[in-house]
């Protein structure tokens, strides 16, 4: 598995600021698809470094719209009350049920040597996940 920032044309007059605003790619080579079934439909989960904490069973979703932490990680990473911004939007969970945020954070993940700042969305719900990152 390898992380890679887009690739964006090299033009002097784009904007630092643009540049910045680059996503990391996640991707696989064709050495990854051995032993696997292609199509296929898996849930990807990865381990990604979250807050300074390797972070086991993260799902990355590509129909998600935000990230998710869920309550235990939050808890696990000893994060406060005082630590979470208003978010009061309701969610869906993957049952269909609506969530009450208990907030935002926002986090650094690493994977690799890229660090990126992510806005999570703090729930109190069950899943077999420890956070959700949206995929575009």
């Amino acid at each position: 598995m390898s992380v890679a920032r887009l690739s964006t044309e090299d033009d002097d007059r784009e904007s630092k600021k643009a540049k910045k605003k680059a996503s990391p790619v996640l991707g696989f080579s064709d050495e990854d698809k051995i032993g696997t079934i292609q199509p296929h439909n898996d849930a990807l989960a990865v381990t990604l470094r979250i807050g300074g904490y390797d972070v086991k069973r993260v799902l990355v979703d590509q129909g998600s719209a935000v990230e998710v932490m869920y309550h235990n990680l939050y808890k696990g990473l000893n994060l406060k009350l005082e630590d979470l911004s208003t978010y009061d939007s309701p969610l869906v969970s993957f049952e269909g049920k609506t969530v009450i945020p208990k907030g935002q954070i926002r986090l650094p993940i690493q994977t690799s040597s890229d660090v990126v700042e992510v806005d999570f969305i703090i729930v109190n719900a069950y899943s077999p996940y420890t956070a959700i990152v949206a995929r575009p």
